[in-house]
């Protein structure tokens, strides 16, 4: 059989995942290898070194650099209270005395005599990093963090905004093609992460938001809307660092899409259960993908066949979705994958395959006009 890769969407009702958790400088692991965490449980921890100010201490009390350490309150490797004195002069018989206090919270780090500079460091920022998803932990990197495993539903989406939440699945429509509104929205959905259809209209988001949802999974969304959420055009940074309190993830793009009724039934099936949500997305090289993550405790993993067969690559059969006009959006299998490279209406030759649609029409598209949904 003919395949051919083409990156696209995973979509898989079971499969073994696994996330490496590593802290951004080096630190400590808290678990150990087999430990059962949970998705809020610490795995991790360390500390960033807090911001360094320089206090030209000398040129404020008037006094030559080399005459600093006799004036010195605070010794090096000391701390200091903001608003603390870090130095002072003796004056006159007590009197008329100078002194230089701690712009904040601080630790003296350098006197330098030939400057004349008093270098305080700010106090350091502690760091935790959690498990984010249920599961087991199968590997320890030493002082960086470990590699948490998991067997559930993975459901990558198109774009997404906001970062790292769980919560319980809720769906709130009848169907992958109804919108989802802020009459859909209670304020019992604190904490969960609530399933749409076709679009999130603004006031529901911003319901959502208010109400303390942790995300919501949704088919599309008004390119405007984002841009007011956002404040600002978002261009092509990564995503997934916005101060925003619900979670954002669209699982076919911009506008009004009906959610895929494979991704919906799958959502669907998994109400009720706890999963984790991540908005971050980058569509330049390195491509990242926001995600649901849905641990389906003592479920048996995919062999190593089915495992291969996922990777495979496109090929008869596969599931597809358009990612240009004229059918931007539509899903279908690929029903021919033909060697020779065809003419098209640009004068171009390029690959191309033929493609079933849900509804039974039947198209010739570019290969690089569709991008492969795994299951």
């Amino acid at each position: 059989m003919a395949h051919a890769y083409t990156p696209g969407l995973r979509v898989a009702e079971l499969t073994t995942l696994r996330k490496e958790r590593r802290l951004p400088i080096k630190g400590e692991v808290v678990v150990k290898m087999g430990d059962r965490v949970e998705s809020d449980t610490v795995v991790a921890r360390t500390h960033l070194p807090g911001n360094v100010q320089l206090v030209n201490v000398a040129s404020k009390l008037g006094l030559p650099p080399e005459d600093l350490p006799s004036v010195m309150v605070k010794k090096e490797s000391e701390e200091a209270k903001s608003g603390e004195a870090i130095a002072e002069t003796r004056g006159f018989f007590g009197l008329f005395r100078s002194s230089v206090p701690a712009p904040c919270d601080c630790t003296v780090e350098n006197i330098s005599t030939v400057t004349g500079q008093v270098i305080l460091r700010e106090p350091p920022t502690p760091i935790e990093i959690d498990a984010y998803i249920d599961g087991a932990v199968v590997d320890v990197f030493e002082g960086e963090g470990i590699a948490v495993e998991t067997v559930g539903t993975f459901i990558q989406g198109i774009f997404g905004v906001g970062g790292e939440r769980t919560g319980v699945i809720r769906i709130a429509v009848e169907g992958p093609d109804e919108m989802l509104d802020a009459s859909k929205i209670g304020d019992d959905d604190r904490g969960r992460i609530i399933v749409g259809g076709s679009h999130v209209t603004w006031d529901g988001l911003q319901k959502a938001m208010k109400t303390g949802a942790s995300g919501i999974v949704v088919g599309g969304f008004d390119d405007p809307d984002l841009k007011k959420l956002l404040g600002k055009d978002l261009g092509v940074a990564i995503t997934g660092h916005e101060d925003v309190e619900t979670t954002l993830v669209l699982t076919e793009g911009f506008g009004e899409i009906a959610m895929a009724r494979g991704t919906f039934d799958l959502l669907k099936s998994r109400e009720g259960m706890k999963a984790s949500i991540n908005g971050a997305t980058q569509i330049r090289a390195g491509v990242i993908r926001p995600e649901i993550v849905v641990p389906v405790g003592g479920a048996k993993p995919p062999d190593a066949a089915e495992a291969a067969s996922s990777a495979a690559g496109l090929g008869i059969g596969s599931l597809i979705r358009v990612i240009r006009e004229p059918n931007f959006g539509r899903l279908g299998k690929v029903t021919e994958l033909p060697n020779e490279l065809m003419k098209m209406e640009s004068e171009s030759m390029v690959r191309v395959l033929s493609v079933e649609f849900e509804d039974g029409s039947q198209a010739l598209l570019p290969r690089a006009n569709v991008e492969m949904i795994e299951r």
